[in-house]
């Protein structure tokens, strides 16, 4: 049975402290009982403090890693997390127009949680023109909101829908505001679809402490999907997900 389940293929960057990036990725992937392919886009050198270095693969070579993974393994759906760079956003683009099919939810990493850039300015627009609008899904926290619709950070709610509705001016049919940043004991996650009211999804505020937060959210996302969850539910799945791994964090010594 487990032969004929789908994989998710993951379009991101490595993280030499297996905190975030394809470390975090496939280990979520695999907690949903689905196999990870993989087009890497960067290699960079992190601790749990700081990214020291990045190198950014060529453009040819991440189009050509994506085109493999997709013509060996039967994909359910795409996770998209660090890109790097303009060419990078503009190849991972041409891949997905040739398979419109697919579910693809993109986690639009712009800077690393230690704040280290880790998407050029170059490269935002094409983010937003090119590559949002082939995706399902795209799950901004509030700071990358600010600088994807060059607004200040959202203040509240209304300000959040306003940038929501700013942003899907750009195509995505769907938006997960993540709330991570904001204040109080809870953290709010806002799910914005075209036509539809906002669905709020609550839980406790987790400390800074547990990096790949948003690489675990989105891949776990798309192993919902892949695995034919809709997205309502595919997301409540995630935040379940994402829950049950801070509260083991608590139990290791390691992020």
């Amino acid at each position: 049975m487990a032969l004929t389940l789908p994989h998710v293929l993951v379009v991101a960057g490595s993280d030499s402290s297996g905190g975030a990036g394809i470390a975090r990725d496939i280990e979520t992937i695999a907690a949903f009982g689905l196999r990870a392919c993989l087009a890497v886009t960067a290699v960079t050198v992190q601790t749990h403090a700081a990214v020291t270095k990045v190198e950014p693969c060529d453009a040819g070579l991440i189009e050509a890693q994506m085109r493999a993974a997709l013509e060996a393994n039967r994909i359910g759906a795409i996770k998209i997390g660090m890109l790097g760079a303009a060419g990078a956003v503009a190849a991972v683009a041409r891949v997905l127009s040739d398979h419109a099919d697919l579910p693809v939810v993109l986690d639009p990493v712009i800077a690393a949680s230690s704040g280290k850039a880790l998407l050029a300015d170059a490269a935002i627009a094409g983010l937003r023109w090119d590559l949002m609008p082939r995706c399902a899904l795209v799950t901004p926290n509030l700071p990358e909101l600010a600088l994807l619709t060059g607004c200040a950070p959202a203040r509240d709610e209304a300000e959040i829908g306003a940038q929501a509705h700013g942003l899907m001016e750009s195509g995505p049919p769907a938006l997960l505001v993540k709330g991570g940043h904001g204040q109080g004991a809870h953290a709010v996650d806002f799910l914005f679809r075209q036509g539809l009211p906002p669905v709020r999804f609550e839980g406790p505020r987790l400390p800074g402490t547990m990096r790949g937060t948003g690489c675990l959210l989105a891949s776990a996302i798309a192993a919902g999907l892949a695995r034919g969850n809709d997205l309502e539910a595919g997301i409540a799945a995630a935040k379940t997900c994402l829950a049950a791994r801070w509260e083991g964090s608590k139990e290791s010594p390691t992020p």
